[in-house]
Formats: C-alpha cells, structure tokens, sequence
C-alpha cells in the first residue's frame, strides 16, 4: 500500500476522531507539540560527533525514526488545521530557496546571503 500525505492526514483526522480530540487540536497546540516533538528528534543527536549522527546504531536509528513520524504527523494536523497543501508549499519554498541561494554563490558555502 502507498501511503501518501492525504491517506495519513484522513487517517490521523479519524484517529482524532474517535479520541474527542479535535479540541484540543487548535493551530497553537499543534504548533506547540510539533515544537516538542522537534526537541525530541534533536534530543538523540545532542552528544554525537557529526561522523555519528551520519550513521546512527540500529537503537538510535528506530528512537529517530518514532521522533521523525511525531514531527511528521504534528505537522501534517497542523497543516490541515489551516488548510495548508505541503507539498504545494514545500515546492514553492524549493523554488523561492533556488532563487535566494543560487548555485554559483551557494555551492559548497554554508553562509546565509543575508548575513
């Protein structure tokens, strides 16, 4: 089966559903618990050396793996909270990125235009 953004969004708006949550998902709680969930994910990788968080152990790899799912589930509930196509905005974002960072000043170079 192929899961996509719209599959797992109606999965987690039935999940939702039938828990009486929908309450409690307001734009600022959702925004809020992704924020933690992000803590979280970054939580695995604060004492490793950059060769380390390149190649993660097995345990490590499944602890992200869970933190990664609650950042993508937040933010997909948040996004259908205010009607927000992802994919839509990840390709414009893409193309606004392209354009702020084009590849003859930004390749190799981890410096901000702006800064």
């Amino acid at each position: 089966m192929t899961t996509t953004l719209d599959t797992l969004r109606d999965r987690l708006r039935a999940f939702a559903l039938e828990r009486d949550w929908g309450q409690f998902h307001s734009p600022k709680n959702l925004a809020c618990a992704l924020s933690v969930e992000a803590a979280e994910l970054l939580e695995h990788f604060q004492w490793m050396t950059e060769d380390q968080s390149r190649a993660p152990d097995e345990a490590s790899r499944a602890g992200i793996a869970h933190e990664a799912a609650d950042v993508l589930l937040y933010l997909i509930q948040l996004a259908d909270q205010l009607g927000i196509d992802l994919l839509e905005a990840a390709d414009r974002k893409i193309a606004l990125n392209a354009a702020k960072y084009p590849v003859a000043s930004a390749r190799g170079n981890s410096r901000r235009p702006d800064r």
